[in-house]
C-alpha cells in the first residue's frame, strides 16, 4: 500500500514539474464596499473606487481545466454617509485567491475558489483628517471568488471578477458583521507560449 502511494505521490510531482506553467502580471481597477449588518438607521456605505495590482501563475491539471494562483494588492475600502458627516474607510490587503479555471478553446474563461486576504493597513478619513483603524479590523479576511474573461491569442488578456466577503472582519462589536464586497475590473499579460 505504502510503494502504491508512493508511486501516485511521484506520477502527481512528475505530472506538475512537466506542465507547462504560465505566469504572469495583471492590475485592475476595484470597486469595493463593506456590508454592514445589522446597519445603523441614517449610515450607508457605498463603493468606492480603488485599484488592484500583482502576480499569478496558470497550471494547467486536465482537459480544459487549471489552477490558478494569485498575489495581489488589492486597495479596498467604502465611502460611509451618516447625517451630515461622510467619510472614507481605505483598506490594504494582500490577497491570495486559488482558483479553479475552465478555459474555453475560444479564449473564453470562467474561473471560481476561495481567497485569503490579509490586512497591511486601514485608515478611516474624514473632512481631511486620516485615523489609523488596523486594531479595529480583524488581520485575515476570507472570501469566495468568482469570475469570468477572455484570454486573446497575443496574451493579453481581461477578467472581471467578484470577491465576497464571509467572516466578519470587525474586531469589536458583537451585535454587528461588517464583511468586505469586491467588484474587480481587471488587464493581465500572460509571459511565454500561449496554450488554450
Amino acid at each position: 500500500m505504502k510503494k502504491l502511494v508512493l508511486v501516485a505521490m511521484m506520477a502527481a510531482v512528475t505530472s506538475l514539474a512537466g506542465a507547462q506553467v504560465q505566469f504572469g502580471a495583471k492590475a485592475g481597477l476595484n470597486l469595493a464596499s463593506i456590508r454592514i449588518s445589522p446597519s445603523e438607521p441614517g449610515t450607508s456605505f457605498k463603493m468606492a473606487p480603488n485599484f488592484n495590482a500583482g502576480v499569478l501563475a496558470y497550471l494547467p491539471l486536465v482537459s480544459k481545466l487549471g489552477l490558478q494562483p494569485e498575489v495581489m494588492y488589492s486597495a479596498q475600502g467604502s465611502k460611509v454617509s451618516s447625517g451630515s458627516e461622510d467619510g472614507t474607510y481605505h483598506l490594504g490587503y494582500i490577497n491570495v485567491p486559488v482558483l479553479v479555471k475552465y478555459k474555453d478553446p475560444s479564449g473564453f474563461f470562467v474561473e471560481a475558489g476561495p481567497q485569503i486576504g490579509f490586512l497591511l493597513n486601514a485608515k478611516v478619513k474624514s473632512q481631511g483628517v486620516s485615523v489609523d483603524a488596523k486594531d479595529t479590523f480583524k488581520g485575515a479576511d476570507f472570501s469566495a471568488a468568482f469570475g469570468i474573461g477572455y484570454l486573446s491569442p497575443l496574451n493579453i488578456g481581461i477578467d472581471a471578477r467578484y470577491n465576497l466577503g464571509l467572516n466578519n472582519i470587525a474586531k469589536y462589536g458583537d451585535n454587528e458583521s461588517a464583511k468586505n464586497s469586491v467588484a474587480q475590473l481587471s488587464i493581465f499579460y500572460m509571459f511565454g507560449h500561449h496554450s488554450k
